[in-house]
């Protein structure tokens, strides 16, 4: 018999939860899709406290400069910096470049392992029902994914969440989400909305 030297692995302990909304968020990246406009990879980031998500489709042959890029025009921007952002080991973030610009920011960089993926597991499930829901609706166009992505995040923010009580939308506006009305065919007389709206 073998003698170990290794502490015996513990229980998993929750990560705290945030104090405010976008102070801590995490990110993955959903691979593979079939191309749709030239972007077959979706950037996935969620809040940890509110649940918000945020979808963003890029090209498959992406720099981490450029996921930077994104990060700040569609993160930063609408939210502002991040106190802790936890990812999983992609190289893109692991990049010297991403590491630095968030060190100067002076956010927190977490890294969940291949062992220990549950470190990152809202990130994990938002990506579940985000790959659910461009299946459900996507099976005759998948093509079409990045047309959709708009639908899908209005879907998946509306939705209700057992552990906050209510939708990611209302956590993070304090009201009920806008209702969307049904559109029925025929009822606009401007061709070009009416394709929109059926499309």
């Amino acid at each position: 018999m073998k003698d170990t030297f290794q502490r015996p692995a513990g229980l998993l302990q929750p990560l705290p939860i945030p104090e405010m909304v976008f102070e801590e968020i995490s990110m993955d990246f959903i691979t593979g899709l079939p191309s749709s406009k030239g972007k077959t990879i979706i950037l996935t980031v969620i809040d940890r406290l509110s649940k918000y998500g945020h979808f963003i489709a890029l090209p498959a042959h992406i720099t981490s400069h450029r996921v930077a890029e994104v990060f700040v025009n569609n993160i930063i921007r609408l939210h502002g910096v991040p106190r802790v952002i936890i990812t999983d080991r992609d190289p893109k973030f692991m990049h010297s470049f991403w590491q630095e610009i968030n060190r100067l920011q002076g956010t927190t960089l977490a890294f969940s392992t291949a062992y220990h993926s549950q470190t990152d597991g809202q990130t994990e499930a938002l990506n579940k029902c985000l790959e659910m829901y461009l299946r459900c609706f996507l099976a005759d166009s998948p093509h079409r994914s990045v047309q959709m992505l708009p639908w899908a995040k209005y879907w998946y923010n509306t939705s209700f969440q057992t552990s906050a009580g209510m939708t990611p939308f209302q956590v993070l506006y304090g009201r009920e989400p806008p209702t969307v009305a049904r559109y029925i065919k025929g009822s606009s007389s401007n061709e070009l909305v009416e394709q929109q709206l059926l499309s």
